[in-house]
């Protein structure tokens, strides 16, 4: 799996962002960015170009190095950004440092997302917030009988990618209030495309 998972699936993730689709969400989850931000599994770098002068410097943290030299030559913002190749369950970055971190179809992928959040949440200045845009687990029953079952093969092939996790409760039991939260269905097949989006606070 060495080959696929360090140079093919890095460019099917990055063609599945790249989904026109997806760019309302981005917008809207980049807008609320503010200060000094981490983004957790910046990608190939699809975010950078909707950071505006409410930011004053991006660190993009990724675990991937095939993707993380994608971002480094991805559309850049006229703000500082740095790129550290790490993971969120460990973020090389000192507590209380950061105005907002900011996750856009991560938590899905992350192994240990509880720690991941405790981390992002260690590293959040006070008053500091977590802005998120994730897909997940549906309301409707049938939908869910789906996303449990596709789930197990799916994440073999996508990454790790668990299409039944849900954003709300891993927030809460992770130690955030969210202040504000959108949920629905984009474009596409039910069990791939609930989505979450909003905004959280430590406690």
């Amino acid at each position: 799996m060495g080959f696929y998972n360090d140079l093919v699936l890095p460019q099917l993730c990055d063609l599945a962002m790249r989904n026109k689709d997806l760019l309302p969400y981005r917008a809207r989850a980049i807008r609320a960015a503010r200060g000094r931000v981490l983004e957790i599994g910046i990608g190939a770098g699809r975010n950078l170009p909707f950071y505006g002068p409410a930011v004053k410097q991006v660190v993009g943290l990724e675990p991937g190095p095939k993707l993380l030299e994608m971002a480094r030559h991805a559309r850049q913002p006229d703000i500082p950004v740095e790129f550290v190749e790490a993971s969120a369950e460990a973020i090389p970055i000192e507590d209380r440092t950061m105005d907002t971190v900011v996750t856009t179809w991560t938590m899905c992928s992350i192994p240990d997302i509880d720690r991941a959040l405790a981390e992002a949440r260690r590293v959040l200045k006070p008053g500091g917030k977590l802005v998120f845009v994730e897909h997940g687990r549906a309301p409707e029953p049938r939908v869910r009988w789906w996303q449990d079952r596709l789930t197990p093969a799916w994440r073999r092939i996508s990454g790790g990618c668990h299409l039944n996790r849900d954003i709300a409760d891993v927030l809460r039991r992770s130690g955030f209030d969210i202040e504000v939260m959108h949920t629905g269905y984009m474009n596409g097949l039910k069990p791939m495309t609930f989505m979450y989006e909003g905004q959280a606070s430590p406690r």
